[in-house]
């Protein structure tokens, strides 16, 4: 038997740790933590593990499928290939560009290929249409970011090995290793803030794992984020704690907002918020009187009607108390490689816009070049000029992932073509056409291109493939690059060479632009890579740490031989260098911001229903196709309905009996089992994310057998946060009953 050792950097969720493979003969044999990856430390969760059930799970797809008469059999390539070149280009040459709409999940952001490649399908495919999970999910993060500091990635993230004070909203990263913040073994950096003497303090309305282990932990009413965070600004104000620092002149608009905010102090959000006046100016306090101390917020500060507001009003905190790009507070990550931050002129920029276009049937602006992922069904099942007809997935599931899945389900049969890139047959994909299989995660190269621009510390990390890819499997690069050119009338590339001449011509074109007269020999410097990692080379050797530092720049060949990555350094003040607004400033009271904060204060007196339904998270489920691993899989039932004690009594609930959960209308219902827990703030319910898998068609064995249920049921696909479009998930009213 041969044994070989191989590292890699884990896909499977925003922590990205580095993992050490032994494999025998052609299979894994044991995946644990690298000791030596600098930026993880030799931390693994139980995801990581799960990459071996993955790589060989028998419902993995390996083959295209094309359905016939309604059943989907096993294709090769170019049969695949040939039904796409003669059923879709003819559609849009009737139809129009914008009957064409494109979908991607969030498992591409873990992908270099995909990101990359995605956009230039996007740009072949010249359609409005185009979804992304980002708008199920943070959005909100990504507007404001973009609103005051210039671009959509400008995100600060705690510096969490030098805070002293750290307040979390929304968030669980102790399940997620972090979220929008890229931060493995949370648990450990946040023992060693607390073994410092510093305080962990958690806003959650429920006792989450990350609130267990905390200083303070204090319920909210679900969708009240924004709200006490506007009484802690408020707060700061009133007892004039307001002290940007160096900031001062770099900032625009805290007259503007010093006006907006005196509806909200605590007395006046306490109410709507579920916390005592004097608990919010304390934290308002603590904040400002620490001198190393941050604000942060994920998933549930975004998914609610006021999502933006709330991300904005996070900023609004760390800068107003002097933490923003301060070390200990939040702080701007410098990536190597494709952050817009990085390059062009530093300090000022075009900013961003939104709403350049807008949906079709609910008129919802764009953001970042994208539609709310809960328009698309609307957007399919109604009749009128640009209605979609045809449709391209990659690597997403929105049937379990949106609102009112079940409307999707019914649209997507009703369209006239549909083609999916997935390594699975899940509850989207089985209304495809034809569906396009994905390699294994540890058939292709990994970079984060994403995740270094939200890294805890600045780095650098590439995985090399651990297996060849299986015969005929294309990388998912190539397969996004020939459908690029079927959509730009180019018809199908047969052959490696055809495929590459469309890469080096896409190539040539955007080196021209950026290079101009120097573009032939940056090009072919880039020998002998293709693809991304050809990208990858020419991002690394343009970037802050490239070819400007002279033999020690950064390249791929250095990544590559440095299998525990590169330690870029802890993170540093960024700013103004960073900002690409218009001003050069930070523009921190935005109109759209401000008209909405007025929304907020009309909306102070909302009585609170008498149940409202939030999600959750659970370390061993990011996405829904993780259920069908059976390591994973295994242990409790983790599709529960927590409950309150005093809730389950009001309700006649049991713990473990079954609970009936409906939409105020009574149109839709789901019933879940019941775990009572004083975790749960009362008058909340909690159900996971991306469950219900007993829906026909879909081939999840290993899932199936223990389906759960899907709260996305009960939600309305028309609610959204009206900034970002981000749909509304949490705290929405349901009826509970018993049975």
């Amino acid at each position: 038997m041969t044994t070989t050792v191989h590292h890699r950097i884990c896909p499977l969720c925003e922590a990205c740790c580095g993992l050490e493979l032994q494999v025998e003969d052609g299979k894994v044999q044991s995946i644990r933590g690298n000791a030596q990856d600098f930026f993880s430390a030799g931390y693994i969760c139980p995801k990581g593990v799960a990459l071996k059930d993955l790589h060989e799970d028998p419902d993995r797809l390996r083959t295209p499928l094309i359905k016939r008469q309604g059943v989907f059999v096993e294709a090769s390539w170019d049969e695949a290939w040939a039904e796409i070149a003669q059923r879709l280009p003819p559609l849009l040459q009737t139809r129009g560009r914008d009957s064409l709409g494109l979908a991607v999940g969030n498992p591409a952001a873990h992908k270099i290929g995909l990101l990359l490649y995605f956009a230039r399908l996007a740009r072949a495919a010249g359609t409005r249409n185009v979804f992304t999970a980002a708008t199920l999910d943070q959005m909100p993060r990504q507007l404001v970011s973009g609103l005051l500091f210039g671009h959509w990635m400008s995100v600060p993230v705690p510096d969490i090995s030098r805070c002293d004070f750290l307040l979390v909203l929304g968030a669980n990263p102790l399940a997620s290793n972090g979220s929008m913040w890229t931060v493995p073994d949370f648990k450990a950096k946040a023992k060693a803030l607390q073994a410092r003497g510093g305080q962990l303090v958690v806003v959650d309305p429920r006792r989450s794992e990350t609130a267990a282990m905390a200083d303070a932990h204090h319920f909210i009413r679900p969708g009240a984020d924004a709200f006490l965070l506007a009484g802690m600004v408020h707060t700061l104000f009133d007892e004039q704690l307001v002290r940007p620092g160096r900031l001062t002149e770099l900032t625009q608009g805290v007259a503007e907002i010093e006006a907006a905010i005196q509806p909200f102090s605590a007395e006046a959000v306490a109410a709507r918020c579920g916390i005592a006046a004097p608990t919010i100016r304390q934290l308002a306090r603590s904040l400002a009187q620490t001198e190393r101390a941050c604000v942060y917020g994920r998933i549930g500060t975004c998914t609610q009607r006021y999502g933006t507001l709330a991300s904005w009003l996070i900023d609004v905190l760390n800068l107003l108390t002097g933490h923003l790009d301060q070390p200990g507070g939040a702080m701007f990550p410098k990536a190597p490689a494709f952050a817009a931050n990085t390059v062009g002129p530093a300090g000022r920029g075009k900013g961003v816009r939104t709403g350049r276009h807008h949906s079709r049937v609910s008129q919802a602006p764009e953001v970042m070049g994208e539609l709310p992922m809960g328009c698309l069904a609307e957007e399919i099942d109604t009749p009128g000029v640009g209605q979609i007809r045809a449709l391209i997935t990659v690597a997403t599931n929105p049937v379990l992932s949106t609102p009112n899945g079940a409307r999707l389900a019914q649209a997507l049969e009703q369209l006239d073509f549909m083609v999916s890139l997935d390594a699975y047959l899940n509850e989207t994909t089985r209304h495809a056409d034809v569906i396009l299989p994905a390699p294994s995660p540890l058939e292709d190269s990994h970079y984060d291109l994403a995740f270094s621009q939200l890294s805890w510390r600045n780095q650098a990390r590439y995985s090399a493939p651990v297996f060849p890819r299986a015969p005929q499997q294309p990388e998912e690069w190539e397969t996004l690059l020939r459908l690029a050119a079927i959509l730009q009338g180019q018809g199908i590339c047969t052959s490696a060479a055809e495929l590459a001449a469309v890469d080096d011509a896409l190539l040539a074109g955007e080196l021209q632009r950026q290079f101009g007269a120097q573009a032939a020999a940056v090009q072919q410097s880039l020998q002998p890579h293709q693809g991304p990692d050809r990208l990858l080379d020419l991002a690394l050797r343009a970037g802050p740490y490239g070819d400007g530092r002279g033999s020690e720049g950064l390249t791929l060949a250095k990544l590559q031989a440095s299998p525990g990555g590169i330690d870029l350094g802890p993170l540093a003040p960024r700013l103004p260098e960073l900002l690409r607004t218009a001003s050069g400033c930070i523009e921190l009271a935005h109109p759209d911001l401000l008209a909405d904060l007025a929304h907020a204060a009309a909306d102070l007196a909302q009585p609170a229903p008498e149940m409202v339904l939030i999600g959750r998270r659970d370390l061993r489920s990011n996405n829904s196709w993780m259920h069908n691993l059976p390591l994973l899989a295994k242990g409790p039932e983790r599709c529960t309905a927590l409950v309150h004690p005093s809730d389950a009594q009001r309700l006649g609930l049991s713990d473990g009996g079954l609970a009936r959960i409906s939409n105020p209308a009574g149109t839709r219902s789901i019933s879940a089992p019941v775990r009572i827990s004083a975790e749960m703030m009362p008058g909340v319910l909690s159900l996971p994310h991306g469950w219900g898998h007993d829906l026909p068609g879909a081939q999840l064995q290993v899932a199936a057998q223990r389906p759960g249920v899907n709260f996305n049921t009960l939600l309305d696909e028309n609610l959204r946060d009206p900034l970002s479009g981000n749909a509304v998930l949490s705290g929405v009213p349901v009826v509970v009953t018993a049975g």
